[in-house]
């Protein structure tokens, strides 16, 4: 009985991996061969596309700031616009409005402490930094030479962090961005 069960077994996976592969052929067939020309094609728009996303990627550590910089901008930008439609709607409630209010007062206040920072980690010998304030962390990002960041600079960093913020070390994360 139990040979017979394994025979069956056997013999049906068998029909199946059979009838896979003619599904498989028979697909492949009805597309054809490829067009040489069509292939020749494909290929040089897969190097353009490489060539324009190597375009967008910054070349050094001051285009990775000013980058960085900007995205951070236009983020805040897009979500400052859609809190004040908030508060402006016609239909809205006094609770959303003050919603919308205080969302933005606090991120005016993050904006602020983020370019504090910033500058004072530029007056603290750091060519260039972007800061990133988020809930639960801080974000730093900033220059380090192929060997890394010495200790000495990451307790710069986490001291200016830690005086001027309310976070702690552990809530710190430092990026290092080589040129």
């Amino acid at each position: 009985m139990k040979n017979r069960k394994r025979n069956i077994t056997m013999i049906a996976v068998l029909v199946f991996v059979c009838a896979a592969v003619a599904l498989n052929w028979s697909y492949n067939k009805r597309w054809g061969t490829p067009d040489a020309e069509m292939v020749q094609a494909e290929d040089e728009e897969m190097l353009l596309a490489n060539a324009d996303f190597a375009k967008k990627v910054p070349a050094s550590a001051a285009e990775y700031f000013a980058e960085a910089r900007l995205t951070r901008q236009v983020s805040r930008d897009e979500a400052l616009q859609l809190l004040q439609t908030a508060a402006t709607a016609e239909t809205a409630s006094q609770e959303t409005i003050d919603g919308a209010m205080n969302a933005i007062s606090a991120m005016a206040t993050t904006s602020m402490k983020e370019a504090q920072i910033e500058n004072l980690l530029i007056a603290k010998d750091f060519d260039d930094c972007v800061v990133y304030i988020g809930n639960d962390t801080v974000t730093v990002a900033v220059p380090a030479p192929m060997e890394g960041l010495t200790e000495e600079a990451v307790a710069r960093i986490t001291d200016i962090i830690c005086s001027e913020t309310e976070y702690r070390a552990a809530q710190l994360s430092i990026i290092e961005v080589r040129a």
